[in-house]
């Protein structure tokens, strides 16, 4: 690749959440710089001592983000600390200039800058799309990799490579590292960090008590991901904003703000590596966010998430089936196909046992799946791991903190490196081979415990047992992940291959009566697509009784309570999420199959514009109509607007529209339903007022063109 020098500095002039196409990755070399940029990011590297990240800048706002030099990285092996890379002397670490970068010296105590290289992405995973809806996504990512090596100035019995993937079209960038043992012996990795960034803090107060201080407006999460429904949960791990002892002239005297981002474990990894082998960390992923407002924040993580997870874009309708009895599935299996949905997952309470490796299960299931897939359906099911106790306690996770199992994120979790966690595995990967089953619901999934046993061969104890455990049930997704499984995890496990988690909802909601249901399905949509793309969260619609709540929590008799099911497949389809469908059957007469056909039909019919991205209006509050506006610049449906009225009386109200998001400037056709459309002018604020009746305890919608 020709390297050319880096082009007079420019601020966007396109708005890359609208149109992203013109801002491509490119690597070039100015002087002693080497830079990466796509027109929305900027970060160099000085080369002339060591290598050094001088410069990391949001080409969008104008503003640099980092205020000192940092080592690119720093790794512990055989017990021994050692910065990767990096430069000293900076005087003053609140701000850095290019006079302060020239005074810059060589710190001989770090690992030294070799050579890099420069290519393209390569799939960190392998993903089969069997039912992709989103094709503008591409796997791997459009962009450029840069690769910078480092060894030890004396003795390099290992080298240490950075690793950095630049993305096209977004202010997005990710980084690893590897260590490769280039010696005779094996050696150990007891500790890494993989990122080391001094960031320009977002606010810096004279003192603070209680409250705690906001940290740099910018997006880190990790693949090292687990133990919550969110990114700031599952991350929290890995991803640390820190005090900076360099840092002294802060107005606060006590020096005490969490501006030195680092990245590593909490524990280990502890990991052996053995001549000539190679050691891979973990990822992290960086997003520059160009505002504080919360809408354009969420728009850009959701479009981060589309980018280095496309698999969250696969949104199949499922009726999750309570039984296993072979007309009972068959049954659901033929209303499925017969309705428009896609899949069939024997759920929680069905009593499917993957584990049972009897000939007569694999038999009975794979005759199942077979019947299934004739009819154009996957069949799916359900499996239990952690906040289950395994008997006898040899087997569970044990507690650093008691020597005992029990007392850790779900009181008890089984040892994935046990004896039992590896047979465990090995028959779920057996059952998906012999039954053709496409997709998966892990129930509690691997929080992050840690475990203090020493299990021979995969685990030595503390230090090392979250990431062994980690490895494991990362694994095993992205194994399911290249058979075009489609996985449900309760946990924030995107980057590491499943399809979708909670959209944030309590269980026992699902008992109250049926209108209290309908608001809390519409707020949880709401308050869970900020940072969720719709097709990332599952609801629930409970057909038959959860739990509790009797007949006035449950749809069945479904016939006899008609409109409520029409209004709960609305409120999730329309905009644009799966519910878990949970009963045995979607239809009971003929007027319910033909309703949930048409829901199903009109669904379908706009599902790339409802599978777009959400626009957060006015919150479901059971008192005034509530509504959301989908967009998508780049499909002739830029826009759907779903509005839904709570309220025993009809309501017409005069909505001020914003289309910004659209990518619409001028004129927008706007059609109520699938009537005949009306233009409007934008405004200067790219809004139209749109005059919407709705009726009482109703729905509608408007498609935007």
């Amino acid at each position: 690749m020709i390297i050319q020098p880096e082009p007079a500095d420019s601020r966007p002039k396109m708005d890359w959440l609208i149109d992203g196409t013109q801002f491509q990755a490119q690597v070039y070399h100015n002087d002693a710089d080497l830079v990466l940029s796509n027109g929305l990011i900027r970060r160099a590297w000085r080369l002339d001592m060591n290598a050094a990240c001088v410069a990391y800048d949001n080409l969008i706002t104008g503003d640099p983000l980092l205020r000192a030099v940092r080592p690119e990285a720093q790794i512990t092996i055989d017990k021994k600390t050692i910065p990767v890379g990096g430069l000293t002397g900076q005087s003053n670490h609140a701000y850095l200039t290019e006079e302060f970068i020239d005074q810059l010296k060589d710190d001989p105590g770090t690992l030294r800058f070799s050579e890099f290289r420069v290519g393209k992405p390569i799939e960190r995973l392998v993903w089969k799309p069997a039912r992709h809806h989103a094709p503008e996504s591409k796997w791997p990512p459009e962009g450029l990799t840069l690769e910078m090596d480092f060894v030890p100035a004396r003795d390099p019995l290992f080298s240490v490579t950075i690793h950095y993937q630049l993305y096209s079209g977004i202010p997005a960038i990710s980084k690893w590292l590897t260590v490769q043992n280039l010696g005779r012996e094996k050696i150990t990795i007891n500790r890494f960090t993989s990122e080391i960034l001094a960031v320009v803090p977002y606010e810096d107060p004279v003192e603070w008590r209680d409250v705690p201080i906001t940290p740099p407006n910018l997006h880190v999460e990790t693949d090292y991901a687990f133990g919550g429904f969110s990114h700031k949960n599952s991350s929290k791990h890995s991803v640390h904003w820190t005090i900076d002892p360099q840092f002294h002239t802060q107005v606060n005297y006590a020096n005490k703000n969490p501006c030195l981002l680092e990245v590593y474990p909490p524990q280990g990894p502890e990991q052996d590596i053995l001549s000539k082998g190679t050691f891979e960390s973990f990822r992290a992923f960086e997003l520059l966010y160009d505002s504080t407002d919360r809408e354009r924040k969420g728009l850009a993580l959701r479009r981060l998430y589309r980018m280095i997870a496309p698999w969250i874009t696969e949104n199949p309708l499922i009726l999750h089936v309570v039984s296993t009895k072979p007309e009972t599935v068959q049954n659901a299996i033929d209303q499925t196909a017969n309705c428009g949905f896609e899949m069939v997952s024997l759920s929680f309470g069905s009593d499917i046992n993957m584990e049972d490796e009897s000939d007569d299960n694999y038999q009975k299931c794979k005759s199942l799946a077979d019947y299934a897939n004739s009819k154009g359906v996957h069949l799916g099911g359900y499996s239990l791991l952690s906040s289950r106790r395994i008997q006898p306690d040899i087997d569970n996770i044990v507690n650093p903190n008691t020597g005992e199992p029990g007392g850790q994120t779900h009181g008890y979790c089984p040892a994935l490196a046990s004896k039992w966690g590896q047979n465990y595995f090995r028959k779920l990967r057996v059952f998906f081979q012999k039954t053709g089953f496409l997709q998966f619901t892990h129930d509690g999934s691997y929080p992050g415990d840690v475990d203090s046993a020493v299990r021979p061969p995969l685990q030595k104890g503390v230090e090392d047992s979250q990431w062994v455990q980690w490895e494991i049930v990362s694994d095993f997704y992205k194994w399911q992940r290249s058979l075009g499984i489609y996985v449900r995890v309760p946990d924030y496990y995107f980057l590491s291959g499943s399809n979708e988690c909670g959209m944030g909802y309590r269980e026992v909601n699902w008992s109250l009566p049926r209108i209290q249901q309908q608001i809390h399905t519409r707020q949880n949509i709401f308050d869970g697509t900020w940072e969720k793309t719709p097709s990332m969260g599952w609801m629930f619609v409970p057909l038959t009784q959860y739990h509790g709540g009797g007949d006035a929590a449950t749809i069945e008799p479904l016939d006899q309570h008609l409109d409520h099911y029409e209004t709960m497949l609305a409120s999730n389809l329309l905009f644009g999420v799966q519910a878990v469908y949970r009963g045995v059957r979607l239809y009971d007469e003929e007027k319910t199959k033909n309703m949930v056909s048409r829901m199903v039909a009109l669904y379908k019919k706009y599902r790339h514009i409802l599978e777009s991205d959400l626009i957060h209006l006015r919150r479901a509050n059971g008192r005034k109509i509530d509504y959301m506006l989908h967009v998508n610049p780049k499909l002739p449906e830029k826009g759907f607007l779903s509005v839904f009225n709570p309220t025993p009386k009809s309501i017409t109200e005069v909505i001020v529209l914003s289309l910004y998001y659209t990518g619409l400037t001028d004129t927008a056709e706007i059609s109520q339903g699938d009537d005949l459309s009306k233009t409007y002018r934008l405004d200067r604020n790219y809004c139209v007022e749109l005059s919407v009746t709705v009726p009482a305890t109703g729905y509608t919608w408007f498609v935007v063109r």
